[in-house]
């Protein structure tokens, strides 16, 4: 076989017959990325083997399908670590630290205890023997005689002092309320922020995977093609 018969390609200076010869522009530019990343001085008017050119193509599909398990790997980790970002936020608010002051204390006991049965019967077992103790014992004569001023004395001032208590306990659980309904928008919206980035990510992964697909069968047609040809020829 004469010389004029062969040409030799540009990346290994290796002898291939006229047949077999591909110039650069004729090749698909997804796979020219390649050979130009391992031979950056190879041209559009430069010239490799059909066998080479395959070869880079088997790359070409290999590298893709490595990737797409790579970004699969990564958007799984991303995924885990939102998730351990929220639950990291819901345990704050379940666990917050106990930051009242001495006073604020005492108001919330005694508005739990105001506002217990406890207290009910006991204050009405109170007011029983008081009465019982001045009318029967001692004979409407003792400390306290009917109509019972002292009592009444006594449960005045308790009214006003356990109304001003139980309020300032109720403006801290407003505030308590406030603060949770703040952490859990925050923690709703965080949620939301996440399900958005997710699906941003899938819908980008799945467009990319289908333009990528659409480029390896025109690859596997130009292979196919080439396959037809030498059995043709």
């Amino acid at each position: 076989m004469s010389s004029k018969t062969k040409f030799k390609s540009t990346i290994s200076g290796l002898e291939f017959p006229e047949k077999e010869k591909v110039y650069g522009h004729q090749i698909r530019q997804t796979v020219l990325n390649l050979i130009q990343n391992d031979y950056p001085e190879f041209k559009d008017n430069d010239c490799i083997s059909n066998s080479e050119l395959n070869i880079y193509r088997e790359k070409y599909i290999s590298k893709y399908l490595q990737t797409e398990v790579g970004e699969l790997s990564e958007l799984q980790q991303k995924v885990l670590k939102s998730l351990s970002n929220g639950k990291s936020l819901v345990s704050k608010v379940e666990y917050e630290k106990d930051n009242r002051t001495f006073g604020q204390k005492v108001a919330d006991k005694v508005a739990d205890f105001g506002g217990s049965w406890t207290f009910i019967i006991s204050f009405f077992v109170f007011i029983l023997i008081w009465i019982g103790s001045n009318v029967y014992i001692l004979l409407n004569k003792g400390f306290d005689p009917y109509p019972f001023i002292l009592l009444n004395l006594i449960l005045s001032c308790l009214a006003a002092l356990q109304a001003p208590i139980i309020m300032m306990s109720q403006n801290r659980q407003e505030e308590k309320d406030r603060a949770r309904a703040k952490k859990d928008y925050m923690i709703n919206l965080k949620s939301e922020l996440e399900i958005r980035l997710i699906d941003d990510k899938l819908d980008h992964l799945i467009q990319h995977q289908q333009q990528e697909l659409i480029e390896i069968q025109k690859v596997q047609i130009e292979m196919m093609n080439d396959i037809l040809e030498r059995i043709k020829k």
